[in-house]
């Protein structure tokens, strides 16, 4: 009734009339009319300067057809582009969306409407690119597709960097949940793969530059392309089993690290000449420290710590990438910011199914460590620890529930005769007997406890000590007929069992405990294998 009241308060503004949309009848409008022009930035001598010899896109056999051809170009990555036809030229970078055709995302781009029969070239221009096997790509065809297949790319970009960002905010609740730094380290590696996909891909100037590169592009991307390398390098490293395969291979991987910290450090210094040198060489080294790690990785596979097939997983698609480089593939050529964004995305995929791996079998551990603390070697029954901390609990809910409690203190009759004549070894085949008993007459395993030697305690949630009585009888007699099966010759097993019930005036289990003691000392004294009432003492004072 009550989420139905909810409901109710929910619906009914909506079916108010006076809650009826009425702005613009149904409509609503937003934004204003403006006078800005489209954001295409003209070519300034300037920028014309910086900008190698044109690429003519020659005109089909017979001319232009008369219809509207979009120019795409893309794998530019730093510096101007420049695209003319006719008398139209514009410009544009790849680190500042607002310079670029608004129809254009992934790529800078035109549309233009040759005349029929025109023979004039498409011009295409762009500065001298970085890497030699990195080669800019022109797209010619009708708008639509060409821009279909821009946006297409373009959600292939920000796809991988929203996975990359998820992953970190997954890892950073992680970090807060477990104080682990592992978890602050991998967002930390998220955050650096972040930065260096969105200069690698443009969307560092999408849809306004939020990070201040401008002509200096090409030169961050070399940097943080090192530190990625560096991070990506040591994190393949643990993953493949490198630090326990190769102990000492630890100061290497740190040395690498630092040295790939100082090329990062020491871009901003170099001429473009060295800093094409400097990107090629670290895509090499990369190159091999992807092989080494599949080696790592399959070496530690095989010493049978399987845990390292995720380092295998994780490279894979790198080396992948790395081998169609040399092969020239053409489409690698074509999407490879896709490809690398893809690779490194997946990387991080597996970098955050392994931290939670190894986090997961550290919490296994852990629990088995806590039980191991928790149980009694011999009987697999909660030990004393444990079996105060349930009854503890057990107090807290009976007196705020109001319900009842009891408990039964059990101690085995005669146990150090039983030991002088069978042995040591058929006093503990007593013991795990009247363990085994004794958890079959209760609901859980955990609310029997080895208290130590051969006294039990056995808890009774929601039981007062009328019902609790009969029960422990029962418990009482299923010891001593179980002891049979154990056909050691005059062998008899008998247990004394004191019975007390939480009163309103317990302030904690110690009254209570002591009370059943006392009983179980009683029914002792009584003669053995009994059980008995703490209250009946309680009757005679």
């Amino acid at each position: 009734m009550r989420w139905l009241f909810v409901l109710l308060v929910l619906w009914l503004p909506a079916l108010s009339p006076a809650q009826t949309p009425q702005v613009g009848r149904d409509l609503l409008q937003v934004g204003a009319a403006t006078d800005q022009q489209a954001p295409v930035r003209a070519c300034t001598p300037e920028i014309m300067a910086r900008l190698q010899e044109p690429v003519e896109i020659d005109a089909p056999a017979g001319g232009w057809s008369g219809a509207p051809q979009a120019v795409d170009v893309f794998n530019i990555y730093g510096g101007e582009v420049m695209i003319s036809h006719g008398d139209r030229e514009v410009c544009g970078h790849m680190q500042d969306a607002r310079t670029r055709d608004s129809r254009f995302r992934a790529g800078i781009g035109m549309v233009v409407v040759p005349r029929k029969g025109d023979t004039d070239p498409i011009l295409v221009a762009w500065e001298t690119p970085l890497k030699s096997r990195w080669i800019p790509t022109v797209r010619l065809g009708a708008p639509s597709p060409v821009q279909q297949i821009d946006t297409a790319r373009l959600l292939v970009r920000t796809a991988c960097l929203a996975v990359a960002l998820a992953l970190a905010l997954s890892a950073l609740m992680g970090f807060f949940t477990t104080r682990s730094r592992n978890f602050l380290m991998y967002v930390l590696v998220c955050a650096l793969l972040v930065t260096w996909q969105a200069i690698l891909s443009g969307l560092s100037g999408y849809p306004e530059p939020w990070l201040p590169l401008g002509r200096a592009a090409p030169v961050w991307m070399v940097a943080v392309s090192a530190l990625s390398y560096a991070v990506m390098g040591w994190v393949l490293w643990r993953m493949s089993g490198g630090r326990r395969l190769l102990p000492a291979s630890r100061r290497w991987v740190l040395g690498m690290m630092l040295a790939l910290l100082v090329v990062a450090l020491a871009t901003p210094l170099m001429s473009w000449q060295v800093l094409g040198w400097t990107a090629a060489a670290l895509d090499d080294l990369f190159t091999v420290i992807c092989l080494v790690i599949l080696l790592l990785a399959a070496v530690s596979v095989r010493a049978g710590r399987y845990t390292a097939v995720d380092g295998i997983v994780a490279v894979v698609p790198l080396l992948l990438m790395n081998l169609a480089d040399l092969l020239g593939s053409r489409l690698l050529v074509e999407y490879r910011v896709e490809v690398i964004q893809v690779a490194v995305t997946w990387f991080l995929m597996m970098s955050a199914y392994s931290l939670n791996r190894g986090l997961g079998q550290l919490r296994q551990q852990r629990d088995e460590m806590r039980q191991l603390a928790d149980t009694d070697t011999l009987t697999g029954l909660p030990n004393r620890r444990a079996g105060l901390r349930q009854l503890e609990r057990y107090l807290r809910d009976a007196k705020a529930s109001q319900q009842p409690l009891s408990i039964g203190f059990l101690d085995i009759d005669l146990f150090k005769q039983i030991n002088d004549r069978y042995g040591h070894d058929v006093g503990d085949e007593v013991l795990v007997s009247v363990a085994r008993t004794l958890e079959a007459g209760v609901r859980s395993r955990n609310d029997v406890i080895r208290m130590g030697g051969e006294e039990f305690l056995i808890l009774l949630p929601g039981n007062s000590a009328d019902h609790a009585l009969p029960r422990l009888e029962q418990l009482r007699e299923r010891v001593t007929q179980n002891s049979q099966a154990l056909q050691h010759a005059g062998l008899s097993v008998t247990a004394s069992i004191g019975l007390a019930e939480l009163e309103p005036d317990d302030q904690d289990m110690a009254a209570l405990l002591r009370r059943a003691d006392n009983a179980m000392y009683r029914a002792k004294r009584g003669g053995r294998n009994q059980v008995v009432d703490a209250r009946d003492e309680q009757q005679i004072a």
